[in-house]
């Protein structure tokens, strides 16, 4: 069998990066990390000489907004794997602010390319901060990819779970990945699997049965008091099988969504998703309610403005 062609994700020179750190390849050096918290914003080289300046998304980081009854907890945004706060929450942040919300927004991790275990230490402090700005009692959270995986570990591991009201997963890394979905000359599919990567440790975190995912995993998927909602598409093929995303719990506590039972022919992926227009209808209907999202819910399938 020939060579493999990367997917639509290993189309841009970033998601290139991302398949050759979760195969174990030579990988573009990660940028120094950036945080978002009050104060004088640092910049840093990136993956390819450009600066990365720590700019937040529009609608993000107005640390004198102020919780309103209709939106009690602000919305902390966490960043996917080789991303950041900018490229992940453009069209989000400012969706979610023009609903009312108080939206913020992190880097961390070294472009989430960092021990997953130190990235929740990180988040654990710019929570605070966010709670400490706004006089929130919680927060809801909102993540892509690593980002709607690894608050978990704070939630469930270093005392974070009562700071959260939702945990809203776009794509999330629940359980790891099996291996990256790729095409060969022949038209078959099939998948790579990740190995140790020193470069990039977050990616071997992220494989499907590593330490940290069994140590992230064994109290269970869920603990008790935050609500979780996942949303999934069929066509992700960063993190396999995209069922591998969901998250086992009372139904009253945990709601799992496939993009596609809702829109079939919606064809967003892994990388897009947090931009999809549904994604964003499903994402605000899961922070506006009690508890998880409502699976009897129906998301707009036209393109939203």
């Amino acid at each position: 069998m020939g060579s493999p062609l990367l997917t639509r994700r290993a189309r841009s020179s970033l998601a290139l990066a991302a398949s050759a750190a979760l195969v174990g390849g030579s990988m573009l050096a990660a940028s120094p990390a950036l945080g978002a918290a009050p104060g004088p914003a640092p910049t840093a080289l990136g993956t390819v000489d450009v600066p990365l300046v720590d700019v937040s998304p529009p609608g993000a980081n107005d640390w004198s907004c102020r919780p309103t009854a209709e939106h009690p907890e602000p919305v902390v945004l966490v960043h996917g794997t080789f991303e950041d706060m900018l490229k992940n929450w453009s069209t989000l942040a400012p969706y979610l602010d023009a609903r009312g919300a108080c939206v913020f927004a992190l880097n961390y991790g070294d472009n989430a390319t960092g021990p997953i275990r130190d990235s929740a230490r990180e988040l654990a402090s710019f929570v605070d901060a966010v709670l400490g700005a706004t006089g929130a009692r919680k927060v809801d959270v909102v993540g892509h990819s690593q980002g709607g995986m690894m608050p978990r570990y704070w939630m469930h591991h270093l005392g974070g779970a009562k700071k959260v009201d939702d945990l809203v997963g776009i794509a999330p890394s629940s359980h790891g990945t099996q291996g990256l979905i790729v095409a060969y000359p022949d038209g078959t599919l099939g998948t790579v699997a990740g190995t140790e990567n020193p470069l990039c440790p977050a990616c071997s975190d992220q494989v499907a049965g590593s330490a940290f995912m069994q140590e992230l995993n064994a109290p269970g998927d869920t603990v008790r008091g935050p609500s979780y909602t996942v949303i999934s598409t069929v066509y992700d093929e960063v993190v396999t099988p995209y069922t591998s995303q969901f998250l086992v719990g009372p139904a009253r506590q945990v709601t799992n969504i496939t993009i596609q039972d809702l829109c079939p022919a919606d064809p967003i992926e892994h990388d897009q998703s947090p931009n999809d227009p549904v994604v964003h209808q499903l994402v605000a209907h899961a922070l506006e309610r009690p508890g998880p999202a409502d699976p009897a819910y129906r998301p707009s399938c036209l393109p939203v403005p």
